[in-house]
């Protein structure tokens, strides 16, 4: 499903700020290249069908990246700070760049059409979303995809067209011109996404870019975490790019109820391992979700759609849903043309933790044995990271079915084994003991050690208890929609990773309201389950969490040998430490008076503690990594081969976004551009609305 943050307690959120893709666009037109100055477009959200995140632009590079100014801001004016009935606001879009014109979205969903050397406005379209709604991310878009209609002759009306899926469950396809809708598309330009079974406004929508791939648009779902049994199902549906008429559908989990989310291509079998009949007394196989909630990946070659799908609901209960739940927790590839399943790989069976596949697909070709194999590479919330055959999902490196801790709750069965990559290595911790215990003072360490100590602690994939159970990673990652970059001449993966620790603990429903209502953190009812669930990072009195730093790290992996090749904590705590006025009291003590052993210490804690991120990592051929995403409002550029740190600069708002770059001409500059704005979910956050380009004097 998604990462949630509204139940962190607020000493904990003002910690974990930086929390809440990679987008298909259809293929654009861009200028010619120039010989030895390239010039090059950001037609997608991930800069190509595939999502790599890789730019052949090296005007910045390592040897002048220190010399990066600011060269435009543009303020998009729309944020809300949750009052006025609405949901919080948090700007973590990233803008696509086709026929020299840059385009965003808001977080109020209106869709903005900039010049990228000035960042002037030429145009925006408002498709006024109620904002009233209870959106579970809170009010956030990550961006919009172009496409473009062969068939039109230059001029025309709607030949370029803007499309946007949008929080209150439309698609919306706008000329990329001028903003006005394209009259020919659906009703009036827009089509709805509501008619699922189990529809609820504001807890079904849109967050992510659609996928384009020949003259389709592709759509997902995001849902609200935990609520109840029956979500609504993750169908993923296929427009066609003119018209808007339904030209597919495909649901992750059948069965599932009758209707328009099945009403274009059969289902997928269920697989043979899954149950139809529940546990704990009930007789009928209920679960939804599964949801396609990030961002989906494109081979026109192929003719392929690569889609994640996140975990069936509810996230922390199996007892309804027995069996492994194909295709939740996957990665699946569609045929385009029908949306039929050409393969699929499932990361986690069973999901009792919330382990979604956040992380958008990343199509490379990887060099081996001398050969071009193309691939697909898929990491989670677990820290894994698989690399799978694009065509067949066959590993590349081997994947063993290995045995995990089993279920004592009753009516749970858990999976027997999950699947573990022999290469590369876990990038996140899968296990933290009692005795590794972290704390800046003795008192903490021993708080913590004590506490570790007293939770069912068995690893990677310890199921969900009736007692406190240690989540590591929790549900926030290892990796989530941050997704990673490629640099395929060096064959590097880039990828940012999350460290802590959470306690989850399953509540019978009888005990649940009294729970809730006296203890802290996130309590979640399951609705329909028997059991409810509370969920929390694992903190020391200092607010500090349990596990020893980095809480974040930026790692470069070698995927020809599968090792890592370095990893660096990533941002600091200083800003939070100095900015988070909770942070300057007691330690969690209450008495806000005096001042507590985080503010003590910062000096010493910031440089090395790395800080949570969500914002992913670009590449370019000038030997950079550029990356925001983290607590402190900073971008950083990175030194590709070493992992060093070469510059970084303030931002107005922390940039939970992933940034683009471009050059229009072989004379122009090359910018690198971020969103800034602060996260929807953590109130300690500073909110902002601003979109800052960088470029050398």
């Amino acid at each position: 499903m998604r990462n949630e943050f509204a139940w962190l307690p607020a000493l904990v959120r003002c910690l974990l700020v930086a929390f809440a893709g990679c987008l298909l666009v259809a293929p654009g037109s861009g200028p010619a290249l120039a010989p030895g100055r390239p010039v090059d477009d950001w037609p997608y959200y991930g800069h190509d069908p595939g999502g790599m995140r890789y730019s052949p632009l090296a005007e910045i590079n390592r040897e002048n990246v220190s010399r990066l100014k600011v060269a435009w801001v543009f303020h998009t004016g729309d944020i809300s700070d949750g009052s006025h009935q609405r949901r919080r606001s948090g700007f973590e879009t990233t803008p696509i760049l086709v026929d020299g014109t840059l385009y965003l979205t808001t977080p109020f969903n209106r869709v903005i059409a900039l010049d990228p050397e000035t960042g002037a406005q030429h145009w925006s379209y408002d498709p006024k979303v109620d904002l009233t709604l209870p959106y579970g991310d809170g009010l956030i878009n990550r961006g919009a995809a172009a496409w473009l209609d062969a068939a039109r002759s230059a001029g025309q009306t709607c030949r370029r067209r803007i499309f946007e899926a949008t929080l209150d469950g439309r698609l919306i396809a706008l000329d990329s011109a001028t903003g006005a809708p394209c009259a020919d598309f659906g009703q009036g330009g827009q089509v709805s996404l509501r008619d699922i079974p189990r529809y609820i406004p504001g807890r079904y929508h849109m967050t992510s870019p659609p996928a384009v791939i020949d003259d389709l648009v592709v759509v997902g779902s995001a849902i609200d975490d935990n609520a109840r049994v029956d979500m609504p199902g993750g169908v993923v549906r296929a427009f066609d790019a003119r018209s808007g008429a339904l030209r597919w559908s495909w649901d992750p989990i059948p069965p599932n109820p009758s209707g328009a989310a099945n009403r274009a291509v059969a289902p997928v079998s269920p697989p043979a391992t899954r149950s139809t009949t529940a546990g704990a007394g009930n007789s009928a196989w209920r679960s939804g979700a599964a949801n396609a909630w990030s961002v989906m990946a494109v081979d026109p070659d192929r003719g392929l759609v690569f889609v994640p799908t996140g975990s069936a609901s509810p996230d922390y209960y199996g007892g309804l849903r027995l069996g492994d739940d194909k295709w939740a927790d996957s990665v699946v590839a569609l045929r385009a043309g029908t949306g039929e399943v050409a393969w699929g790989f499932q990361l986690v069976h069973h999901d009792l933790w919330d382990y979604d596949t956040a992380s958008p697909p990343l199509l490379a070709t990887l060099r081996r044995g001398g050969e071009d194999v193309p691939v697909v590479v898929q990491g989670n919330k677990t820290g894994l990271l698989y690399v799978l055959n694009r065509e067949t999902g066959a590993p590349i490196f081997p994947v063993e079915e290995r045995p995990v801790p089993q279920s004592d709750v009753p009516g749970e069965v858990t999976s027997p084994t999950q699947p573990f990559p022999v290469a590369p290595p876990p990038l996140a911790p899968q296990r933290v003991a009692a005795d590794n215990a972290w704390g800046l003072t003795s008192t903490d360490r021993e708080t913590c050690r004590k506490r570790l100590g007293s939770f069912r602690n068995s690893g990677l994939f310890t199921p969900p208890a009736l007692g406190d159970t240690l989540a590591i990673p929790g549900n926030l990652g290892g990796m989530n929609w941050s997704g990673y970059a490629f640099d395929p001449q060096r064959q590097l993966l880039l990828v940012n990773t999350n460290n802590l620790p959470f306690v989850v603990k399953l509540i019978p429903h009888d005990q649940f309201e009294a729970a809730a209502r006296s203890g802290q953190g996130e309590f979640a009812s399951q609705t329909g389950a028997p059991y409810g669930l509370s969920r929390n990072v694992v903190f020391s009195p200092s607010g500090l969490p349990c596990s020893s730093p980095p809480w974040g790290e930026l790692a470069a992996v070698d995927m020809t040998s599968g090792k890592i090749l370095w990893r660096v904590p990533l941002g600091s705590m200083r800003d939070v430490t100095t900015n988070c006025a909770l942070c300057h009291g007691s330690g969690g003590s209450g008495n806000a008076a005096s001042p507590g052993p985080i503010r003590e210490q910062a000096p010493q804690l910031a440089p090395m503690s790395g800080s949570p991120s969500l914002g992913g990592p670009i590449v370019t051929a000038g030997g950079l990594v550029f990356i925001a995403g983290t607590v402190d409002p900073h971008l950083r550029a990175f030194d590709v081969e070493t992992g060093k740190e070469l510059w970084n600069a303030e931002l107005p708002a922390s940039g939970h976004a992933t940034p683009m770059t471009y050059r229009l001409s072989a004379t122009g500059k090359q910018y690198v551009v971020i969103a800034a704005g602060g996260h929807a979910k953590v109130r300690e956050e500073k909110q902002g609305d601003a979109l800052v380009a960088f470029a050398l004097p």
